[in-house]
């Protein structure tokens, strides 16, 4: 029995979580199941783009030298010898005084060097044939797109751990990435704990409240780019309890579990962690909510026992679970940095522990004020729904007021 607690610092606590947490393997995804998925590998220009020299406009093509000394009073005409349509290349070279008529992204013919816009020339017909007429001066590598401008064959483009955006689609579709190395996503099974518990399906009785963490659990999960599995509640049974648990390790590459990790009665998950022979990294924390928060490594997988609280519970999957998942899909990030902010209401309480507090956080004039949302209690839920931020105030402290300078841990809604 997991009987003796010392708690440990925040700091410290990760710490043990990473030195254990191991990174995925990587697979191909098509391009088309790629997005928020986490690049596998370094992504890099497999040609010139443009590949080719092309125009950026609708227009005409054309030998600039062919414009010296056009004005209004003495135009420039030009002979139309060809049509260039997008995709379609012309196969003569174009000679002096003739001009093609060329549209957007369409390769520039040989011998020109200037795209003069369908907007400044007056087109005319004379014995069947077609002529543009230009009343200015033209610079050779006017309105040329060139090869290899945007970017050179060989140019990195997109780094490891990265996640894929629609931009990044069009980068690996420009480059011919049918299938996408990605990392591997981790499975995270999640169970509950608790006598007390009824499912959302459910009708209330006396002493019961509804399965909230588990679903809060399936969307931060989700949200941190992992694949959450439900595994249901467990009993107060111990045997069966650590059957689930078991059954459950073999499943998942993360299990989470949520209550059961205080020191009362019915709380089996310290004699479940005995009984596996799992090592026990840490039993509490420094810090509020969530101090009974508990992980232990079993088989190089992590398991870890959350609050059953739903504010101590939402904290500690945000401080210690998140990064192991992120380390899992070897993300760029681990961990979310700390912001400077300013407190937007009075923080009365004292801190012993460092804590966590759910806030509500915007930007002003360039400073992000956060501002503390709801009951401070690890119990309250309906807080959450607002929550984009935890104020981090540190322990040994006697309470903040309004106008103070704090830091904030931002979340991916935020």
């Amino acid at each position: 029995m997991l009987d003796r607690r010392k708690p440990i610092p925040v700091t410290d606590a990760l710490d043990r979580v990473l030195q254990v947490a191991a990174p995925g393997e990587i697979e191909q995804v098509s391009l088309d199941m790629s997005l928020n998925r986490t690049l596998g590998d370094d992504i890099v220009a497999t040609h010139d783009v443009p590949l080719f020299d092309r125009s950026p406009y609708d227009g005409f093509a054309i030998i600039a030298k062919d414009t010296e000394g056009a004005s209004r009073e003495i135009p420039t005409k030009l002979q139309v010898v060809g049509h260039i349509g997008a995709g379609s290349l012309y196969s003569k070279t174009l000679q002096h005084g003739q001009a093609v008529r060329i549209m957007t992204g369409a390769q520039l013919p040989a011998g020109s060097d200037a795209i003069v816009m369908l907007e400044l020339v007056k087109e005319s017909e004379e014995n069947g044939d077609s002529f543009i007429h230009l009343n200015r001066e033209f610079k050779s590598g006017t309105n040329i797109s060139y090869q290899g401008e945007d970017t050179k064959k060989g140019t990195p483009l997109l780094k490891k751990g990265e996640q894929i955006t629609p931009g990044t689609m069009a980068i690996l579709a420009t480059f011919g990435y049918q299938k996408v190395p990605v990392t591997r996503q981790p499975k995270v099974g999640i169970l509950a704990t608790g006598s007390e518990l009824v499912e959302v399906h459910e009708p209330l009785q006396a002493g019961k409240i509804r399965n909230s963490n588990a679903y809060m659990l399936m969307g931060q999960v989700k949200s941190s780019g992992a694949i959450p599995l439900y595994l249901g509640q467990l009993e107060d049974d111990l045997e069966q309890c650590f059957k689930k648990v078991k059954e459950s390790l073999e499943q998942v590459d993360i299990l989470i579990t949520t209550g059961g990790v205080s020191v009362g009665d019915y709380d089996h998950m310290p004699e479940i962690y005995n009984k596996l022979g799992a090592r026990v990294l840490f039993n509490k924390v420094a810090m509020r909510p969530g101090s009974v928060t508990t992980v232990a490594e079993y088989e190089d997988k992590l398991l870890f026992g959350l609050s059953g609280n739903p504010s101590a519970c939402f904290v500690g999957f945000e401080l210690f679970t998140k990064p192991a998942i992120h380390t899992f899909l070897q993300k760029n990030e681990i961990t979310s940095d700390q912001t400077p902010a300013i407190l937007g209401n009075d923080f009365p309480k004292p801190n012993p522990f460092n804590r966590y507090i759910r806030a509500e956080c915007f930007l002003e004039n360039g400073q992000w004020i956060a501002t503390p949302l709801g009951l401070d209690k690890s119990s309250a839920v309906i807080s959450l729904a607002r929550t984009n931020c935890l104020i981090e105030l540190p322990g040994g402290t006697r309470g903040f007021q309004k106008g103070d300078s704090i830091q904030i841990i931002r979340l991916q809604n935020s």
